[in-house]
């Protein structure tokens, strides 16, 4: 499976082999939203927590007699029923959210994600970004030039880098459309949200050496 590689001109300048194995994996659908599932509820906080009546301030005195009164028996300000008193099944900061997928499944639907973009164009080699400072308008206009010779690029791109670069990641940060990512640190919900994928070169075999040993073999 062979694509272009480009320069930081959108120039055609030769071919890359793309592994099969990780960029010709035919889609599942219910594994991909499997994988999702898991990956947005394993990233909640679950900071968010109610008080129950039993740890809201206030409500130890009886409002009332029991009997007596014509009004309807209350032993605490505090019940769930009343104004400012406890919450009855609301959140709490103690639920676990976390979910599981075997590691095998995980990188398959990574793998399914990756050829997806691939099969579609979306997936764009470059041999390398040079940039003379790490600044934003530089790297925007490598950007331009990208979309403008390649069609369908979308709104929004994964940058995919093979390793941390601190004048590469400086000049992208303050782009909203671009979505710098370490090849090591791929997540399949940042691969499905990106509209297309811009791939440094070299970042090719790092995603062969890291994911590649935990793909599910092919039937």
């Amino acid at each position: 499976m062979k694509t272009s590689i480009y320069n930081q001109k959108a120039e055609v300048i030769g071919e890359v082999d793309l592994n099969p194995k990780i960029f010709g994996i035919k889609p599942n659908a219910h594994l991909l939203a499997e994988a999702v599932r898991v990956s947005l509820a394993n990233s909640r906080q679950g900071t968010s927590s109610t008080k129950t009546r039993g740890e809201v301030s206030g409500g130890g005195k009886k409002p009332w007699k029991q009997k007596g009164t014509g009004r309807a028996r209350a032993g605490s300000t505090r019940s769930p029923i009343w104004r400012h008193g406890g919450i009855t099944f609301g959140p709490r900061a103690n639920r676990n959210w976390e979910l599981k997928l075997n590691k095998k499944a995980k990188t398959k639907a990574l793998f399914m994600s990756l050829s997806d973009k691939a099969k579609d164009g979306k997936l764009v080699v470059v041999k390398e970004v040079v940039l003379s400072q790490p600044k934003t308008k530089e790297f925007a206009g490598v950007l331009k030039d990208l979309k403008a010779k390649i069609k369908d690029l979308g709104g929004k791109q994964m940058f995919l880098m093979p390793k941390k670069d601190d004048k590469l990641a400086r000049a992208s940060r303050n782009l909203p459309e671009i979505n710098p990512v370490l090849a090591s640190s791929l997540n399949v919900v940042d691969v499905l949200k990106a509209d297309s994928i811009i791939v440094l070169e070299e970042s090719l075999p790092v995603i062969e050496k890291v994911y590649l040993k935990d793909a599910k073999p092919r039937s």
